[in-house]
């Protein structure tokens, strides 16, 4: 039976348009025995040029698109902002339910959490088998990506990654899916290290965040998402991998451990 997936984007950059366009042309060409029950971003027509031309490129693929906006939703309530480390405000959860009812009627399998800008609330995670990425290895740093850079370089971590997992209610906790490696200490980065104004526990971040270390980090990720999010979802596309509640399961219902998909990732970025 072929996969259908719901794609939860806000689209505000050429990140989250490459990963769906990645995704999008592998379902399209047959690489992929899946089908887009829909596209749903937290954005409307005219607030982002980028977001709007994205929403060109689903429709002309022919795919459902479902916009809500957050920012006009939370205007509309009067809400606060969202800040960091702290609880989620409460028009966040009634947001989520509008969102939910927006996608009732797309029926999907699986649902991907690629370039999407908000912390899924309780209600729909629990809801829905969502996938989500995290630009770390399963045992590498939390926190959002520059957070996961900065401690990489802090303390001269040989390796990092990227990682797909299941969405859980607790942000960045669950159960790892599939991930790939690259190397941190290869030429090219020590050379940048050793570019580096200052020892990297001495710098603050604003001054490490604007080195081409930095940079070079983040680029090695980011060109790692796309086939990584198409190997993950390959997996249960196949039929080899299945949610059930809060894990992930076997073709037999056993756990799944994550899997290593380095090698099938750096097959395609040779291709490319």
């Amino acid at each position: 039976m072929t996969l259908r997936i719901g794609w939860f984007t806000t689209a505000r950059g050429p990140g989250s348009r490459g990963m769906f366009e990645y995704v999008e042309r592998a379902v399209r060409e047959g690489d992929l025995d899946a089908e887009f029950a829909f596209v749903f971003s937290n954005r409307e027509r005219g607030e982002s040029e980028a977001t709007d031309s994205f929403f060109d490129l689903v429709e002309g693929a022919g795919i459902p698109l479902v916009s809500c906006s957050s920012v006009a939703f939370r205007r509309s309530v009067g809400g606060e902002r969202s800040r960091p480390d702290a609880p989620l405000p409460e028009w966040r959860l009634a947001y989520d339910r509008r969102v939910a009812e927006a996608i009732e009627e797309h029926s999907f399998d699986l649902g991907v959490l690629a370039g999407y800008m908000l912390i899924v609330e309780r209600e729909l995670v629990t809801r829905h088998a969502l996938l989500n990425l995290h630009p770390a290895l399963p045992d590498g740093p939390a926190g959002v990506w520059q957070a996961v850079i900065r401690e990489l370089i802090r303390e001269g971590a040989d390796e990092s990654g990227v990682m797909v997992h299941l969405a859980i209610p607790e942000v960045d906790e669950g159960p790892a899916v599939a991930y790939c490696r690259y190397p941190l200490r290869d030429p090219a980065l020590e050379a940048l290290r050793e570019a580096l104004p200052g020892p990297p526990g001495d710098l603050d971040d604003a001054t490490l965040d604007a080195t081409p270390l930095f940079a070079a980090i983040r680029a090695r990720g980011v060109e790692r998402e796309a086939p990584l999010l198409a190997a993950a979802i390959a997996e249960f596309a196949s039929g080899a991998l299945r949610v059930a509640g809060a894990r992930v399961v076997d073709a037999t219902g056993r756990p799944a451990p994550p899997a290593d998909v380095t090698d099938r990732v750096e097959a395609q970025l040779a291709a490319r």
